[in-house]
């Protein structure tokens, strides 16, 4: 064998240690597996070269792109700005509730509202749609049905849907569970079911509260038992509404929601003595009242 031959020999069984003891030193160091295997490849394809080619990565790496940056000369200004727009007036003007739009819009322009409103979205406006049925143009009437029977169809189709995964007990129950209250609570907070199916609905989203209660009780927020009591009070189901408003009380005693919930119980039960014992005591609290409170305080009184 040529003294050329023995040198090239002796560099491959060289390159051949430092790939076999660079992938056991990474392996032991649990480093990226992927970009470990590509390198070793590099320096069993390339020997000399491959090693010596990631070498200089690093110490170039280590010079120059490693040293922390020098932010001593940059400002980070804390100034907001606060861009002004001014207000589209001419559109305001023409903008109405639906409601309204009902009651004095004549037949065509009823009509034409009514086919904006199944263009767009109108998951939210379904209790004021439910107003056109009872209209003089059968025309309106029969678009309102439409879209009352298209929306009430899917949210049947969902609710049915959902309520099997959230009985199905499995890392994500939870989050099936809130999902689905939300849910259901922006189409029954509009009232467009009738009285025996609200009543259905209301108590099948009770269940996934109780589901929620009894295993996840610190996932459920404070909007959540706002939108289960309310829903109870509606039916009404003053019993179960009042567990609902007392758990509230106790797992939330500052927030306004929890007084609310109980001063509305008290209020459609006329029960002054509980109404004003909350309503005292939302008064030596911390917290702020808002408009429909003190309203509701205003009227019983």
């Amino acid at each position: 064998m040529t003294g050329h031959k023995s040198i090239f020999f002796i560099l491959l069984i060289l390159n051949l240690i430092i790939v076999v003891l660079y992938f056991v030193l990474c392996c032991c160091r649990k480093r990226n597996r992927f970009s470990t295997w590509m390198k070793t490849i590099v320096m069993l394809v390339c020997p000399v070269a491959g090693p010596l080619f990631l070498i200089g990565a690093y110490v170039f790496y280590r010079l120059f792109m490693s040293q922390e940056m020098d932010l001593e000369d940059v400002v980070f200004s804390k100034d907001r700005v606060q861009t002004v727009l001014h207000p589209d007036e001419d559109t305001e003007r023409n903008m109405v509730s639906i409601e309204e739009a009902l009651a004095v819009t004549d037949k065509d322009n009823l009509r034409n509202l009514m086919l904006n409103v199944v263009k767009g979205g109108h998951q939210n406006l379904l209790g004021s749609i439910s107003l056109a049925l009872d209209g003089e143009d059968s025309e309106t009437a029969h678009y309102a049905a439409s879209v009352l029977q298209d929306a009430l169809n899917d949210f049947r189709v969902h609710v049915q849907k959902s309520y099997q995964e959230c009985m199905e007990k499995n890392e994500n129950q939870a989050d099936h569970c809130l999902d689905l209250i939300e849910y259901m609570n922006l189409f029954l907070e509009q009232g467009v079911f009738t009285g025996m199916e609200q009543k259905s609905m209301v108590y099948q989203m009770e269940n996934l509260g109780e589901i929620l209660y009894e295993a996840y009780k610190q996932r459920i927020s404070s909007d959540i038992f706002e939108m289960i009591s309310l829903r109870l009070l509606e039916i009404p189901d003053y019993e179960t509404c009042k567990k609902w408003c007392s758990r509230a009380m106790e797992m939330y005693p500052g927030v306004l929601a929890s007084y609310t919930c109980e001063l509305k119980l008290y209020f459609s039960m006329n029960d002054k003595k509980s109404f004003f014992h909350v309503m005292e005591a939302l008064r030596q609290s911390n917290i702020v009242i808002d408009n429909e409170t003190l309203e509701m305080i205003r009227t019983f009184m």
